[in-house]
């Protein structure tokens, strides 16, 4: 009988331990590197490319501008008398800081229910969802990445009514995440000329 309950409580401790995350990569600027190495990412990104007509290094670029690939990446606590950690700034969480709201809704009109901000595949495929839909209501190229990250930072409404106009900084973060982009997509180029994978591009 106590047998049977230990395995019993085994199978139970492997049905709710979380699923196992990958150690964010030791150089997150050299994308070829990290795709060799993490080939569910690999194939993720390139799903969530082909799905929503994201350019792989517009998609790659985001997560390292906000989370640098760290799975469990939470804005960090405000401080009560500049010593006290209070509330976070925000929701967001995961790869790509997905604020509550935000995951609600990517929830909603994809219809994935179990989708995790934790899990790689499932916030590079809200990435593209989100940046299709600043495609549609915004009228943004699809490979535009600092308009793109524009409208991803202040949501589409704060985007068309141009509350980052006057912000040096939210317009900085846009010209690193832009910037970022760019750099993946000429590593992606070299990536190219040692596999015949269609999917290294997106």
């Amino acid at each position: 009988m106590l047998r049977v309950s230990k395995i019993g409580l085994a199978l139970v401790s492997l049905l709710v331990m979380p699923a196992c995350v990958s150690a964010p990569p030791k150089d997150p600027n050299n994308i070829c590197s990290i795709l060799s190495q993490n080939k569910s990412w690999h194939a993720a990104a390139a799903k969530a490319a082909k799905r929503w007509g994201m350019p792989m290094h517009i998609g790659l670029a985001f997560i390292h501008r906000e989370s640098s690939f760290v799975a469990k990446a939470k804005p960090p606590r405000k401080k009560v008398l500049g010593i006290v950690p209070w509330r976070r700034s925000s929701s967001a969480y995961g790869y790509a800081q997905a604020t509550d709201e935000a995951w609600k809704d990517y929830k909603k009109d994809t219809g994935r229910r179990f989708v995790q901000r934790d899990d790689f595949a499932d916030a590079i495929d809200f990435i593209g969802w989100y940046n299709d839909r600043s495609s549609k209501l915004l009228k943004l190229r699809k490979n535009d990445a600092y308009r793109l990250y524009l409208a991803y930072y202040n949501g589409h409404t704060g985007y068309s009514q141009g509350r980052w106009r006057k912000s040096s900084t939210i317009k900085g973060y846009a010209k690193k995440a832009a910037s970022q982009a760019s750099l993946y997509r000429k590593q992606l180029r070299k990536c190219r000329g040692k596999t015949k994978k269609r999917s290294w591009f997106g």
